[in-house]
């Protein structure tokens, strides 16, 4: 089974919560990673998903949180809309 991974950055202008984490997650730049399980086939090569993660720095330590992508999307959209973290 081969995987590829992509990274990438989040920036989140205000605090922003995430159903996957209890906690509000403070405003910053986040990375992100994406595993996907490339299936090759006669004419197509397909890339499935398999996790999307956060890493998560504070206060000197690092932890990563697998989420889901459909989430993040709705955070960094909620980001940009005015008021209180949602």
């Amino acid at each position: 089974m081969e995987i590829r991974t992509t990274r990438s950055k989040a920036t989140f202008a205000a605090p922003f919560r995430l159903p996957e984490v209890a906690e509000v997650l403070p405003a910053g730049t986040y990375d992100i990673e994406t595993d996907e399980q490339i299936i090759e086939g006669n004419e197509h090569t397909v890339f499935v998903r398999m996790a999307t993660l956060l890493r998560v720095d504070s206060g000197g330590t690092s932890r990563t949180i697998t989420i889901s992508p459909d989430s993040l999307a709705a955070a960094l959209q909620n980001d940009r809309l005015p008021g209180p973290p949602r």
